[in-house]
């Protein structure tokens, strides 16, 4: 297991139409480091974003997917992805607002 610090495990946060449909249940999605576990996801979420009370978080890991060019195989970089949920009486994480 890597020893992760709380900034290298949120890498990018995930804008697609499915992550801002969430955003109303207060539901965030974020590219996290690969071997980063629940709880480092949400202590790197309280941490990061001042006032961010975490009180679920689901992850899911993604395979790379198969690519052709010509003859040559190859695959896309694996990666993971972390839903975190706020809590009711959490503030909102501002990178989101306004999209």
């Amino acid at each position: 297991m890597a020893d992760l610090k709380y900034y290298d495990v949120i890498l990018r946060p995930v804008i697609t139409e499915n992550s801002m449909a969430v955003l109303d249940d207060k539901k965030y999605t974020f590219l996290v480091h690969p071997e980063a576990t629940k709880a480092q996801v949400k202590e790197a979420v309280e941490k990061m974003f001042e006032g961010a009370k975490v009180a679920a978080v689901n992850t899911m890991n993604y395979s790379g997917k198969p690519k052709r060019r010509g003859y040559i195989f190859g695959k896309t970089k694996k990666f993971k992805k972390a839903v975190v949920k706020l809590a009711a009486d959490s503030k909102d994480i501002e990178i989101f607002q306004g999209m």
